[in-house]
C-alpha cells in the first residue's frame, strides 16, 4: 500500500496521537488532527486528504456531520472508530467502522478495507 496523507478526526487528544503514531509507523503522513466538526471540514477542504479516519462522536459537533460535508465537495475515503459501531452501522450500514479500543492490525484491516472498497468504485 502506498503512503497515504491522513486526516484525523478525534476529540481525545491521547487516542488522536496514539493513533497518528500508529499511521506514521506504518508509513503513512498524517497532516492533521482536528477535533472538533468545523475544524476538521476546514482542514479537508483546505488539503483534500486521501482518507479521513474519523471519531463518529465528538464534543462538538459529530464525525458522521463533518464527513457528510466534507463528501458534498466529492468522495474521500474514510473509516470510522467508535465505542458503540453497531450505533454507525445502523446510521451507514455501508461504513467500515473499528470499535474503540483498536489495535494497530484494526486499523490496518480497515484502512484496507477502505481503500479496496474506493478502487472497486
Amino acid at each position: 500500500m502506498n503512503a497515504l496523507r491522513i486526516l484525523i478526526i478525534e476529540d481525545d487528544a491521547v487516542i488522536g496521537m496514539h493513533l497518528a503514531e500508529l499511521l506514521e509507523d506504518m508509513g503513512h503522513d498524517v497532516y492533521a488532527i482536528e477535533a472538533t466538526e468545523a475544524d476538521a471540514v476546514i482542514a479537508a477542504h483546505k488539503s483534500r486528504p486521501d482518507l479521513m479516519i474519523v471519531d463518529a462522536a465528538l464534543q462538538e459537533g459529530s464525525g458522521v456531520s463533518a464527513v457528510t460535508t466534507i463528501c458534498r465537495g466529492g468522495h474521500v475515503p474514510h473509516l470510522f472508530i467508535s465505542g458503540d459501531v453497531l450505533k454507525i452501522k445502523t446510521l451507514l450500514p455501508s461504513a467500515v467502522v473499528v470499535q474503540k479500543p483498536f489495535r494497530e492490525a484494526d486499523i490496518f484491516r480497515a484502512i484496507c478495507a477502505v481503500i479496496d472498497k474506493d478502487v472497486a468504485s
